[in-house]
């Protein structure tokens, strides 16, 4: 009876041992099934994130140029409005030697004609 008994401890140990070993079998397997999910869950975040930083680059890159056209265009209508500036400088400076020139024109009149009435004066005052 006690063998009896021991062949029964023996054949169920025998079988939970072959349980338990198929469990850890299952385990591992489960566990490597896993690392490989969690691997390439990692890959694609990697790959996500790599993306997300080539647009984010490409965006700024956008931004960058777009910014350097209107530097460019803002400088091109500073250099055309300092053109300008110049232009009305030199047409003002123009005017005011025309204006002087006039007034001179209207002194050496107006002298003349003070001349010309004195002289008319005098010969009045001769008669």
């Amino acid at each position: 009876m006690a063998k009896k008994r021991l062949e029964e401890a023996a054949a169920a140990a025998s079988t939970a041992e072959k349980r338990v070993a198929a469990e850890i079998e299952a385990l591992e397997t489960d566990l490597e099934k896993e690392r490989a999910r969690a691997s390439q869950a990692l890959e694609e975040l990697r790959a996500a994130h790599a993306e997300e930083l080539r647009r984010e680059r490409e965006a700024k890159d956008r931004v960058i140029a777009e910014a350097e056209g209107r530097l460019g265009e803002i400088e091109a209508q500073t250099e055309t409005a300092e053109k300008r500036i110049a232009e009305a400088e030199k047409r003002a400076a123009e005017a005011e030697g025309a204006i002087g020139d006039e007034r001179a024109r209207a002194r050496e009149s107006a002298a003349a004609w003070l001349r010309s009435q004195v002289e008319s004066i005098r010969r009045e005052a001769r008669r």
